[in-house]
């Protein structure tokens, strides 16, 4: 067995006013279902029951809401899904591994518009936005999060099965959000099933 220590949760812990708080959470909601390009300053401070100028003076720019969604969004779905592998697969084992696909199934169950990280690099690559690094690392927390339970299940090459798992992970998310395949989720664990016992 490696040494692949499980990745850290993102944590977010800047103190906000509450009427900071409004404005992130109103933000967040918006940029989830809307996109971030197509929701603008105005739109946010009157949902959130603002001004523009209090958006200003809490958060400096739409770009820095933009990150804090992200950052926002990374915490929540880590908390979430390793609060899942720990109640419902707390052994180290394949059924662990699994059990990410699993917590995935139950949080697209509310996340109708699939990866936000994906959604946000589709608006924002090819810029120098500096939510570009949330998503990166994102990314590079799932992938490490595979590796490491497949280096706790004590099977060998975690980093080659690790990476692969991902990439399977991330393209069960867009299969079945763009691609519209409803059984992709099913098909991929099956899928890590085979990779991980074959």
């Amino acid at each position: 067995m490696t040494s692949n220590a499980r990745p850290a949760v993102t944590t977010v812990d800047e103190p906000m006013t509450p009427v900071g708080e409004r404005l992130a959470s109103t933000a967040s909601g918006l940029f989830y279902a809307r996109g971030i390009r197509a929701v603008g300053v105005e739109l946010i401070a009157a949902e959130a029951g603002t001004t523009k100028k209090t958006l200003y003076d809490r958060f400096g720019s739409k770009d820095a809401l933009v990150t804090l969604y992200l950052r926002r969004r990374a915490a929540l779905w880590q908390a979430t899904a390793v609060a899942y592998l720990d109640e419902h697969h707390p052994e180290p084992g394949v059924g662990r591994v699994l059990g990410v696909f699993d917590a995935l199934d139950s949080w697209l169950a509310v996340q109708w518009r699939g990866c936000a990280f994906v959604n946000a690099y589709a608006e924002l690559a090819g810029t120098d936005h500096p939510a570009l690094p949330v998503i990166r690392a994102e990314k590079e927390w799932m992938r490490a999060l595979f590796t490491a339970l497949v280096d706790e299940a004590g099977l060998a090459e975690p980093e080659r099965l690790g990476a692969e798992l991902h990439v399977l992970y991330e393209g069960t998310i867009v299969a079945l959000t763009a691609g519209g395949q409803q059984d992709a989720l099913a098909r991929a664990r099956a899928a890590a099933g085979r990779l991980l016992t074959g």
